[in-house]
């Protein structure tokens, strides 16, 4: 277990811990929340593989690239922050020990900018008003920055010379976007996206290879812990450079671009047509000639292969939180890949979905726990070797 760094500082002496929910696990010292974190991992998956012990952050603090902040009033004063948990109230966060620290500064200066600006703030129960939130995602590697303003209508007043103050404020960012959601309900993001300033994406690197990171695109919120996660999930596929490597839930193909070096062929299968798009730019910017991406539902599309008598040595999976349904894990049943390389963040869900999987002819081997989102409860990203019983690679 990784207990290095600097252990004196936790989430719980922040003025709002216990309120926006952020930090739901900073109650303890950071070894401590690593135990806990590995203890549950261990239970979940008992009688089902061996866990090792969980690779913590020698540094667990400021390591989101990634920060997301909504927008309300309070006596008529503007708020940015994140909503309380439980409810859709804004907490103003000034500072966060988890949150890149160029973030916080420019949502201090954005909460400044619509006061002055006199920019109406969105009303969830009205349905009026037009900022919604805002999306600030960092380039750990590149140290390139872009805010995403979402706002209900593609008219925004002013936003030339909104955009020019918050530039001359913060000459660090890189590209501002202005994002559409004119959708009810708690989604984040629209689909329609108009650039303001840059290129409208930023690029990071991850594991030596550079990635074009869109707004609606998905990126590990921890590059540091992903690198090394990453690295045990190549090791756990056991490539020897002739394999056909599946990577289902691609997103801008990070995972399977980090395995193209070491595999013959890798097929990428992703749902979101911006992922799809960045991934596709990012194998050419990498000169990765031995990968691919499909446009389409992962388990159709694995339906689909094994109805054409296509075959894959290895699956890489890496689904959202709530794991695989079963109609996702019955297609991989149909392609029978030999080796799966399963990589979750909810250990509940995983437990689920490797005794599904262990009904049906594979056995895990181990599983390797990885501490992604420090000082939070039960958020663990685990990779897990699933071989097939008596299974040969061709």
């Amino acid at each position: 277990m990784n207990t290095a760094g600097r252990r004196e500082r936790t989430p719980a002496r922040c003025a709002v811990a216990g309120r926006c929910g952020g930090c739901s696990g900073a109650d303890c010292t950071y070894p401590e929340s690593l135990k806990k974190k590995e203890n549950l991992v261990r239970s979940l998956l008992k009688g089902i593989c061996p866990v090792h012990p969980i690779t913590g952050m020698a540094d667990p603090f400021h390591y989101r690239n990634k920060v997301t902040a909504s927008f309300g009033y309070r006596g008529g004063e503007v708020l940015c922050g994140i909503y309380e948990e439980g409810t859709h109230r804004v907490v103003q966060t000034d500072s966060c020990l988890i949150e890149d620290e160029r973030a916080q500064s420019i949502i201090a200066t954005l909460r400044r900018l619509v006061k002055s600006f006199k920019i109406r703030i969105y009303d969830e129960d009205s349905g009026y008003g037009l900022l919604r939130h805002v999306q600030i995602r960092t380039g750990h590697a590149t140290g390139q920055v872009m805010v995403v303003l979402v706002v209900t209508s593609p008219v925004f007043p002013s936003k030339k010379n909104f955009t020019a103050a918050l530039l001359k404020a913060h000459p660090e960012i890189t590209t501002v976007v202005q994002n559409i959601n004119d959708r009810p309900g708690s989604f984040v993001l629209g689909n329609r996206n108009q650039v303001l300033y840059g290129k409208g994406f930023i690029e990071d690197r991850l594991c030596g290879l550079t990635y074009r990171i869109s707004p609606n695109s998905f990126y590990q919120v921890n590059s540091v812990q992903t690198e090394a996660l990453y690295g045990k999930a190549i090791e756990l596929a056991a490539l020897t450079g002739r394999e056909r490597v599946i990577d289902a839930y691609c997103g801008i193909g990070t995972i399977g671009m980090t395995a193209a070096g070491s595999a013959g062929e890798v097929v990428g299968i992703e749902l979101n047509p911006e992922a799809v798009r960045d991934a596709r730019v990012n194998a050419r910017r990498n000169g990765i000639a031995n990968i691919r991406f499909i446009e389409a539902d992962a388990g159709k599309c694995m339906v689909a292969m094994a109805e054409a008598g296509e075959r894959a040595d290895v699956l890489f999976m890496d689904p959202p939180r709530s794991g695989s349904d079963e109609i996702f894990l019955r297609s991989a049943l149909r392609l029978a890949p030999p080796r799966i390389v399963y990589i979750s963040c909810g250990p509940e869900s995983l437990a689920r979905d490797l005794k599904f999987l262990a009904k049906h002819g594979y056995r895990a081997e181990a599983c390797f726990p990885f501490d992604c989102f420090c000082w939070t409860e039960g958020h663990v990203e685990n990779v897990v070797a699933v071989v097939k019983e008596n299974g040969n690679r061709s």
